[in-house]
């Protein structure tokens, strides 16, 4: 019989192997469990299903993919068709795996990371993933700044300007919730399927040489697969293009958007469901980037003479030259096609940041703040490029970037196959032999191809720097020696630790108890009350005095007076706030010192938060108590608001009370 736990029989969900099943955070917590799925249709259930997988294949068909795809097609025509289909079969097994880990143990694939490796190991590998989300992010600003210049005649400098503030909308968007950010995800994926057929259609591709193309070469001298080392950089930077990363972490905390019944049947029924998911939505990004490819084969390939003194096609040129060989019609498709990619890419940027800095190092930050750092360090290398080498630079700043994504992706795969390879963390969902082995070949093709050309670039560099070669070998190879050495530990860590990863944190049921021995009263001699000479104290002294009286303390009760004569003549104010003031503070002190409280009022003068904060320090204040007036964001803006800034500025506990209006 399973063991007892989980609805596979392993540990409850959001439990780390100990005997007691402790609360964990959630991934996504503002969208968790947010979408039902009790529909008694099967269409219907499997529509609520569906989403996850659409919003991770817009990485799939982001402006990098277009640039390798682009590159792809005119330098050697239908060759690394392939390499596109292989790539998406790796994709759907890595990114299934990645749903399963998330569904049964309720756990994303950098949470699970934390729990498994040090402090040290997870950190690295949560850098390594910020590099491949700042490498993504970097493809669709420029995917976006040339789909604006194209359609509105936008310059590229103005273009970053653009970018650096349209991933908002998606912000915006997400707050209507989590449906309703997949229903315009999906429109702008059909945007562009539709850009694209109309494109293969206009294009008119040699269809025996597109089937022929699916056919891997075998040649007897290195590169072996393909026709030179050019073949292989660009072959790279598709596989890094298509499997993309941090779609990995993403994954597996979409899926427990999902209201998944806790039993068995129900996790193995959301398992099935999300393969169906993964298999529709990861073969349309397969299509549309095979119509690219395809597209770019049919079009500049077969016409050599359209581009070959441009050294190399940029996406603007792309576009000037669709023009002018298939006619005004595709070339209005391919800019309506990347503009729609740039933008829709960019909100999986935002939530993978998200899941992968909460689940490596526990830190959370608000998502417009973190998209907007994300945006800003891919916008910096941009500019930069703009700025010395011209626009120019752009296409070979995106292959660059989607070959980054690759070198990056072995330190996401390989802990993704051990842990749904633990039977102690899979329980009966633990992946079976045939799947394992696919996974093992898959992390071996991946770490081969990424192995050979970092040989291949590094030689490169150390011949191009003459006499500066000292400085990368002193740099780049031991940096690179160091995360190999630290890929090889992943591989074998499950033999190191023993048969199956031990987590390297205290398990939670330890944590739990330390926490509860840790359970030492407080006390309270003086609790400082905010008082604001409104019906708003009634509320705030109705818990204060209730502690107060618990703890046998004093109330020290503040007012600021915060008009023009408290601003500026401070204690020598004189008008009609101040006497005001004074004379409420006073007459509820004697109120309250016949309700038996022990109370002592003080005037203060200036701005409220500041002039709190200071109060504290100077009437040695254990406890704070305040009123939460609730504007919201607008009327924080306009009235001004005190709560936060107070608890950020002083180091005792601050309790903010709020109670609805009678």
């Amino acid at each position: 019989m399973p063991a007892e736990g989980g609805p596979a029989g392993n540990p409850p969900r959001g439990h780390n192997g100990g005997t007691v099943a402790v609360e964990l955070p959630q991934s996504l917590e503002e969208v968790h469990s947010t979408i039902s799925i009790s529909y008694p249709g099967l269409f219907r259930r499997l529509f609520a299903f569906m989403g996850p997988a659409y919003l991770i294949s817009v990485g799939y068909m982001d402006p990098g993919n277009w640039a390798t795809d682009i590159e792809g097609g005119a330098r050697f025509n239908y060759e690394l068709i392939w390499v596109l289909f292989m790539s998406n079969l790796m994709a759907v097994l890595l990114q299934t795996l990645s749903a399963r880990l998330g569904i049964v143990t309720g756990r994303d694939l950098a949470q699970a990371c934390r729990d498994t490796y040090s402090r040290h190991v997870s950190s690295i590998l949560w850098v390594l993933c910020e590099i491949a989300i700042t490498a993504c992010d970097l493809a669709e600003v420029i995917g976006t700044v040339v789909g604006l210049q194209l359609l509105f005649g936008l310059p590229p400098i103005y273009g970053l300007i653009v970018t650096a503030f349209d991933t908002f909308l998606f912000l915006a968007i997400q707050r209507l919730g989590m449906r309703k950010m997949e229903g315009a995800i999906v429109m702008l994926v059909a945007t562009i399927g539709l850009c694209y057929l109309l494109e293969i259609i206009i294009s008119q591709p040699q269809w025996g040489q597109v089937l022929r193309g699916f056919i891997p070469p075998l040649r007897s001298t290195a590169p072996y697969l393909f026709s030179s080392d050019t073949a292989l950089y660009v072959a790279i930077g598709i596989l890094g293009a298509t499997v993309m990363p941090h779609n990995l972490y993403l994954h597996s905390a979409l899926v427990q958007t999902r209201q998944v019944a806790q039993h068995r049947e129900g996790v193995r029924q959301a398992c099935r469901y999300n393969l169906i998911d993964s298999l529709v939505a990861l073969n349309i990004a397969f299509f549309i980037n095979a119509a690219i490819l395809v597209m770019a084969g049919a079009t500049f390939f077969q016409h050599p003479e359209s581009w070959k003194n441009l050294g190399e096609i940029q996406l603007q040129d792309a576009h000037v030259l669709l023009k002018s060989l298939l006619g005004p019609l595709a070339g209005g498709a391919f800019a309506v096609a990347l503009l729609a990619s740039g933008q829709s890419s960019t909100v999986t940027g935002t939530l993978a940041g998200q899941v992968v800095m909460e689940g490596f190092v526990k830190f959370r930050m608000r998502p417009s703040v973190r998209r907007l750092a994300t945006r800003l360090l891919a916008i910096a290398p941009a500019l930069l490029a703009i700025w010395l080498a011209g626009e120019k630079s752009m296409m070979a700043l995106l292959v660059l970037s989607q070959v980054v994504l690759s070198l990056q992706l072995p330190f996401a795969v390989v802990p993704l196959l051990q842990f749904t390879g633990e039977k102690r963390r899979m329980g009966e969902f633990v992946n079976p032999l045939w799947v394992r082995l696919l996974g093992w070949i898959t992390v071996a093709i991946i770490i081969g191809l990424n192995g050979r050309l970092v040989w291949v670039q590094i030689a490169d560099w150390i011949v191009s720097a003459g006499p500066y070669a000292i400085w990368i070998e002193a740099t780049v190879l031991p940096i690179t020696l160091a995360l190999s050495l630290l890929l090889v530990w992943l591989m074998i860590a499950p033999w190191v630790a023993g048969r199956e990863l031990a987590p390297a944190e205290p398990g939670v049921a330890n944590i739990a108890a330390a926490v509860a021995a840790g359970l030492i009263e407080p006390l309270y001699r003086r609790i400082g009350v905010a008082v604001d000479n409104s019906l708003q104290d009634a509320i705030t002294l109705r818990h204060a005095a209730g502690l107060a009286r618990g703890h046998n303390a004093e109330l020290v009760l503040i007012h600021v007076v915060e008009g023009v004569g408290g601003q500026f003549h401070g204690a020598y104010a004189a008008d009609e706030e101040r006497r005001s003031d004074q004379a409420y503070l006073e007459q509820l002190t004697q109120q309250l010192r016949k309700a038996g409280l022990k109370v002592r009022p003080i005037l203060r003068f200036g701005n409220p938060a500041q002039e709190l904060s200071r109060a504290i320090a100077d009437e040695h204040i254990d406890l704070l108590v305040l009123g939460s007036h609730g504007h919201g964001v607008v009327g924080d803006r306009v009235f001004g608001e005190t709560t936060a800034t107070v608890r950020h500025a002083v180091h005792i506990p601050v309790l903010a009370v709020r109670e609805p209006p009678p």
